[in-house]
């Protein structure tokens, strides 16, 4: 019935122009978790336990999406949305949607095929996109080890089409892409993802979904257990952008997925972002090093994921509890090059630690549209916004740092009257500074009128160009022509 249901579905869907790869590069992702975003009830109080169902839909989603367009976004990562394994273990419920089981069906904890249909349909019709989350490594299952009924699973439910049991070591490639992740509680049988028959079924599977739904983009799970070889033909039959988890911090290793896939999240600038800004005694010099590094070593760094928080990561503010140093991190990862993610409750400065801790409900912030950061990362996709229309080249100019000392970094990105300066710190708080910064670093004019557009001060420029830069109370600065903000609404 479900299969049915899955397929026919097709013949209803609205067919929308496909974003290429370089589109995606204009757009800002906001990622949901879909079980912890919105309830259809619309409860704001509605209690949680972080391991188990907590009754987000996609309909409740469809009822808040004024808030993440209004906060600039214009794409929405949504979390796997097939059947999972429906079962209590000691690491939780499937809630997080990464233990399939059927493949061909939905997850009805978030709605029905249908539900997900009006998700998609509701994106495009805001002029939206919509990305979805799939996993290729593994399917999921309660019991012990290799105790596993595979005849469970749709479509893989043959056990040659496994992988023999073995636990994974994450410190060796083979056995990253040959064997399982998981424990004694959940199993997650690992797919022979580089047979030509499992990936044939893959992309039969894969080009229904993105058919039947109307998707966009991909964000592919455990990208560096499965074969690159198989990432190539998993996009090339998703016939969509697709962006692969690659959870490593070393750039040249990172860098070699974008040889399979047009993108990878951005992990090597993730740790530098963190370490940075995480504490006034960041190492600046490392984020600056960190950022020459991805450009020299990456295919295309515009289009990688750029993030300070997911949904598999300590949230940054469980790190520090200064909103500066905050607004620092979230300024400098919206702005480097690549595509923006921000996780949802990271503009409410939502504190979770170790999952499942990060994964809290965000129905509990009331969807406050005041909060701090909720204007702030407001502010940084109008400012991005407006360079991209400014600018032609603005998405591949490469950002690169201009100016740095122990606490301060000065980013540039884009062509001279239409370049965004980023000057961001690691002072905290209760932290000042002021510095020249000279013409030659910015590309500003000589007597040029430029904006701060975080606050609206604005600064002209001496007779060389260069411009006395103040810091306040650890703030982060984006500055912007003044002439080249008119009309958009921002100051």
């Amino acid at each position: 019935m479900y299969s049915q249901l899955f397929f026919s579905l097709s013949l209803i869907c609205t067919i929308a122009q496909a974003l290429s790869p370089a589109e995606w590069r204009a757009q800002s992702i906001y990622q949901v978790m879909t079980d912890r975003f919105a309830r259809t009830d619309g409860s704001t109080t509605a209690s949680c336990d972080l391991s188990d169902y907590c009754g987000g839909t996609w309909e409740g989603l469809i009822k808040h999406l004024d808030y993440i367009q209004d906060m600039g976004f214009t794409a929405v990562w949504i979390s796997p949305v097939v059947k999972n394994l429906n079962a209590s273990t000691a690491d939780g419920s499937s809630y997080h949607g990464y233990w399939a089981q059927d493949m061909y069906a939905v997850n009805t904890n978030f709605g029905s095929a249908a539900d997900l249909v009006k998700l998609s349909s509701a994106l495009h019709n805001r002029g939206m996109y919509l990305m979805v989350d799939v996993v290729t490594n593994h399917m999921g299952y309660a019991g012990c080890g290799d105790c596993v009924d595979y005849s469970v699973f749709d479509p893989f439910d043959k056990e040659s089409y496994y992988h023999p049991f073995c636990l994974i070591d994450y410190n060796n490639q083979t056995s990253m892409e040959l064997c399982w992740e998981g424990d004694n509680t959940v199993s997650l049988p690992d797919l022979r993802v580089e047979d030509s028959n499992v990936q044939d079924m893959f992309a039969t599977w894969i080009k229904q979904l993105v058919k039947n739904y109307t998707i966009d983009g991909l964000r592919i799970d455990s990208a560096a257990e499965v074969s690159k070889a198989s990432l190539a033909n998993f996009e090339s039959a998703a016939n969509i952008y697709a962006v692969g988890e690659v959870f490593n911090n070393n750039a040249e290793y990172v860098c070699a997925y974008q040889d399979s896939l047009s993108g990878v999240m951005n992990y090597p600038m993730y740790y530098n972002i963190t370490s940075a800004f995480a504490s006034t005694s960041g190492d600046i010099g490392a984020l600056e090093q960190g950022v020459n590094t991805m450009k020299s070593t990456c295919k295309d760094v515009t289009l990688l994921g750029s993030f300070l928080e997911n949904h598999d990561n300590p949230r940054f503010p469980s790190l520090t509890s200064d909103m500066s140093l905050a607004k620092n991190a979230i300024g400098f990862a919206m702005l480097a090059d690549g595509i923006p993610i921000v996780y949802q409750g990271q503009e409410q400065h939502f504190d979770g630690g170790d999952t499942p801790q990060q994964r809290e409900q965000l129905w509990k912030s009331g969807y406050d549209t005041g909060a701090t950061l909720y204007k702030h990362i407001t502010r940084l996709n109008a400012i991005r916004k407006v360079a991209i229309k400014n600018d032609d080249g603005y998405l591949t100019y490469n950002a690169y740092p201009v100016w740095t000392d122990d606490h301060t970094i000065v980013m540039r990105k884009g062509n001279n009257d239409t370049q965004v300066i980023g000057v961001f710190n690691n002072l905290g708080a209760e932290g000042n500074a002021n510095f020249t910064l000279l013409a030659t670093s910015s590309g500003f004019d000589a007597g040029m009128d430029v904006t701060n557009v975080l606050t609206c001060d604005k600064f002209t420029t001496d007779g060389k160009g260069d411009l006395n830069v103040k810091i306040k109370e650890g703030k982060p600065l984006v500055l912007y022509s003044t002439k080249q903000l008119d009309g958009s609404g921002i100051c």
